[in-house]
């Protein structure tokens, strides 16, 4: 039986998200978020921390190659840009008019 505890948090970022990324060697960098590893708490970023994967040969590319692709970043290096303002902010959740939870920005108090 799983318990509560087992559940993944919620997070203050999903996918389809503009960032900004506030630490680390991609600091200062903006991307959408194309992927959220939630169990890992890690998100893909486009164009943001890029890597090199070498590809192994095949029948349809028989020299192989490498491939740039973008690599994870910890949630906790990011921050949701807020539309209405393009400033990076904080985020939390409140009640909008039909009484569902949503995120909002901190700094300007909108909704995301």
């Amino acid at each position: 039986m799983k318990n509560v505890a087992d559940k993944p948090a919620k997070l203050h970022i999903r996918k389809g998200d503009n960032v900004k990324v506030i630490s680390g060697n991609s600091k200062g960098q903006t991307g959408t978020i194309l992927r959220v590893l939630v169990d890992k708490q890690r998100a893909v970023v486009e164009g943001v921390n890029m890597i090199t994967k070498h590809v192994k040969p095949s029948a349809a590319n028989p020299q192989g190659s490498l491939e740039k692709r973008e690599g994870s970043i910890h949630i906790s290096n990011l921050m949701v840009i807020d539309p209405k303002t393009n400033e990076p902010s904080r985020t939390g959740r409140k009640l909008n008019e039909k009484g569902k939870l949503q995120r909002y920005s901190k700094k300007s108090g909108n909704f995301v």
